[in-house]
């Protein structure tokens, strides 16, 4: 076994490794950018070498200095992760060259499903099932529309060299084609360095569905079970789970059979996965095979009680399988689900930010958080957004539903907006619960998982105020503790008037809501008022902000994180961000120009979709910005005319940078 490997990755996979590692007795090495400098990953390793500027094309990517890194730490090993170098064979083939291990598959491997179109072709002669489509390398557009006509709309635009989601696109019409190809191309050329596409049949109501592999030296095979990762946006996943509701056992050998064909096809080593595409009738199709590890992994590990890293490791090492076939054994259902910095309401725009508050469910027999993440640390443009995988574990699937929504409701993150709330939509919306999945979901149910807002109840405002009132009193009896007079009364907060009444009033506000909440001080509590209603309330709340609240004799708990101006209220499993207001200065305060066309984050111009000085309709293109690795259609607010760019192809733009100089129509 290796006694010392380095991880060339970062985040939560890098951390995820380095935990498997120290439970085996090995020395782990993390390698950093600038941007880096001090995260988690960093922290949690043994050494940490610097490999460049925080780019990931200047560091996480350079082959050269990871190589490095592994031979000046005396590194026996690298492990990839997933994403980056993860699946590039020129980095496989400059370990091989150096002498240090791979933990991943042969080269040759990697060589052959590093191209969907190639990939599919060897499948083919595997006799594995595949999607009807085209595959070819004549790239000609004209060539790929009259191709899509053949196969027939709706037609999948995919990126040969592509992961995660990213170089794909749906289309659904002749006229949108052009398009949709063009974007796709962009998008692959940035991500993958290969702007090379293949055109598939939409299988419609599709279910996606992948088989774990693992494969030794030693010419051994076996399937670990399937996940679905039906439940995605825009082509990459929101939730998985295992094993795959409604799957039969006839259906599992069949798909695990075909997966591992696959791997002995291309004489694989180590852990992959071979993604299908089941439709609805019970067929499926070989999509792609990825050869690596899968974000998705842990689902797997809770229902085989296995440690996918550590089996990856020994293989890596030398060793044969730890379990054959037979031995394998599926107990109980897991889910994960991605906990992400975006915001849903807006097309799950990722959000940048430093994460103020940051509190997970606790860890246990049936509830596991991964993350590359702790409070403080900072979301940045220059990765992927993930903040944690959430991961759930029972004996049914009810029971695992049940545990992911308690789960969720506990989950606190306050600095960037997130996508929780949303999950929580997601894992209890009728189609969910009820497996009724394909990777439609989400569009077919947005009514449910984007409802109209609701009124801030008011628990809530009640709640807010309270925190105030008891965030107030700690204060005056923190600060009395270093008076000199410490007993003094006049450090009370408790609301003596001579000869008056105690009352005052608090102002919050809630998007365009404002609320006043009256303040009568009463003896071990206070009597609050919203909107005439009056409400006894008294609490306890600690550091953190959590509250033990009673409310009229109701007892419930809360959480309130106060951040600058901001009061985040987390109660009965939905969070609410409230802005305290000081009166003496809102009365100051001023609106603002409304609708400024900004760059929602730090990114790229690529492309200019109307020119200055032309009238456009609301939701018209404007410009294409590139950020965390994915293309955000910049649209027009309302009817209006474009007076001009602000910037042109190529150049980059900061947080709240105006990008075009808009007139809005007169109504």
């Amino acid at each position: 076994m290796f006694e010392k490997i380095l991880i060339a990755n970062r985040g939560e996979i890098a951390c995820r490794v380095i935990k498997t590692a120290r439970r085996m007795g090995i020395k782990t090495v993390a390698v950093y950018s600038e941007a880096d400098a001090h995260a988690r990953h960093v922290r949690m390793a043994d050494e940490a070498v610097l490999i460049g500027p925080a780019t990931a094309k200047e560091s996480y990517l350079v082959i050269e200095r990871i190589i490095e890194a592994a031979k000046s730490t005396g590194a026996q090993a690298i492990h990839p992760g997933y994403g980056f170098l993860s699946e590039n064979e020129a980095f496989c083939h400059a370990c091989d060259a150096a002498g240090i291990v791979f933990i991943g598959p042969p080269v040759s491997a990697i060589h052959a499903m590093g191209s969907k179109s190639e990939a599919k072709k060897l499948m083919e002669a595997a006799g594995v099932p595949l999607t009807p489509g085209y595959h070819g390398d004549d790239q000609d557009p004209a060539l790929l529309a009259s191709e899509a006509e053949v196969i027939g709309y709706p037609v999948l635009i995919k990126a040969a060299a592509g992961g995660g989601g990213k170089g794909m696109r749906l289309v659904e019409r002749a006229e949108d084609f052009a398009d949709a190809l063009a974007s796709c191309k962009r998008e692959a050329a940035s991500s993958f360095g290969d702007d090379h596409v293949l055109v598939e049949k939409y299988v419609l109501k599709p279910r996606h569905i992948e088989i774990q592999v693992f494969g030794d030296t030693h010419g051994n095979y076996a399937y670990l079970f399937e996940r679905d990762c039906s439940v995605q946006r825009r082509h990459q996943k929101v939730l998985e789970e295992a094993p795959a509701p409604g799957m039969t056992p006839e259906r599992r050998a069949a798909m695990g059979q075909a997966a591992v064909e696959a791997a002995r096809a291309v004489g694989y080593v180590g852990a992959g996965t071979v993604e299908f595409i089941a439709s609805p009738d019970g067929s499926f199709y070989f999509m792609e095979m990825n050869t690596r590890l899968q974000v998705e992994h842990p689902v797997t590990e809770m229902i085989t009680g296995l440690d996918l890293v550590e089996w990856q490791l020994r293989v890596a090492s030398g060793e044969p399988l730890p379990l054959n076939q037979s031995q394998l054994k599926i107990h109980g259902h897991a889910l994960e689900a991605r906990i992400y910095a975006e915001d849903p309401d807006k097309g799950f725009l990722p959000a940048t930010g430093t994460l103020v508050h940051l509190s997970p469910p606790v860890e246990g027999l049936h509830v596991r958080v991964d993350t590359g993440v702790e409070e403080g640390d900072a979301i940045s443009p220059h990765y992927d957004p993930m903040i944690a995988k959430l991961i759930v574990w029972d004996e049914t699937r009810e029971g695992a539903l049940a545990r992911m929504l308690q789960a969720l409701a506990e989950y606190r993150v306050v600095g960037v907006a997130n996508n929780i709330g949303f999950l929580s939509r997601l894992v209890a919306c009728s189609a969910f619960s009820n497996a009724d999945l394909d990777t439609g979901l989400i569009e077919r149910e947005r009514d449910e998982l984007f409802p109209e807002a609701r009124p801030v109840p008011d628990e809530v405002w009640t709640v807010a105020a309270l925190a105030e009132l008891l965030r107030e009193a700690e204060r005056a009896t923190s600060d009395a503790r270093h008076h000199v007079e410490p007993d003094s009364p006049w450090h009370a907060r408790d609301g003596w008037r001579m000869n008056a009444a105690a009352s005052r009033t608090l102002l919050f506000r809630h998007g365009e809501t404002e609320q006043a909440v009256g303040v009568d001080y009463r003896s071990g509590g206070f009597r609050l008022t919203v909107d005439g209603r009056a409400i006894e309330a008294r609490g306890q709340m600690d550091a953190r902000g959590q509250l033990r609240v009673d409310l009229d004799g109701r007892r419930m708990d809360a959480t309130v994180v106060a951040a600058s101006e901001k009061r985040h209220v987390f109660l009965a499993g939905h969070a609410w961000p409230l802005t305290r207001i000081d009166p003496l200065q809102h009365s100051g305060e001023g609106g603002g120009a409304e609708g400024g066309l900004v760059a929602p984050m730090p990114g790229k111009v690529i492309a200019l979709l109307a020119e200055a000085g032309v009238t456009v309709a609301k939701g018209a293109p404007l410009l294409i910005l590139e950020a965390m690795k994915m293309e955000h259609t910049i649209t027009a607010p309302s009817a209006g005319v474009l007076k001009a760019h602000r910037f042109a192809v190529g150049d980059q733009v900061g947080d709240g940078e105006e990008l075009v100089e808009f007139e809005v129509s007169a109504s």
